[in-house]
């Protein structure tokens, strides 16, 4: 088990509050929450009749989309560095 202290964050993510557990700093729990929040009313404004569940996942296919875009990115960005380093 790791040492590392806890912490408890209080958000509000599209109207309801869930208590975050984890290692980061509060206000960047708030920061991701807010995010996760903006993008979830930015697609349920295109997408009024979505459940929140649905809603969820299509925010969630979304920001895995957006990570995945960026990790492939800084992979090219590696190795071109390491072609001028080479």
């Amino acid at each position: 088990m790791s040492n590392t202290e806890k912490t408890r964050t209080t958000v509000d993510i599209y109207g309801t509050q869930y208590v975050i557990l984890g290692t980061e700093n509060q206000s960047h729990v708030r920061h991701v929450a807010s995010l996760v929040d903006k993008k979830m009313r930015e697609i349920g404004s295109r997408n009024p009749l979505l459940d929140v569940n649905k809603l969820a996942v299509l925010t969630a296919v979304n920001a895995v989309n957006d990570f995945v875009k960026m990790k492939e990115q800084l992979e090219k960005l590696q190795s071109e560095l390491q072609k001028e380093k080479d």
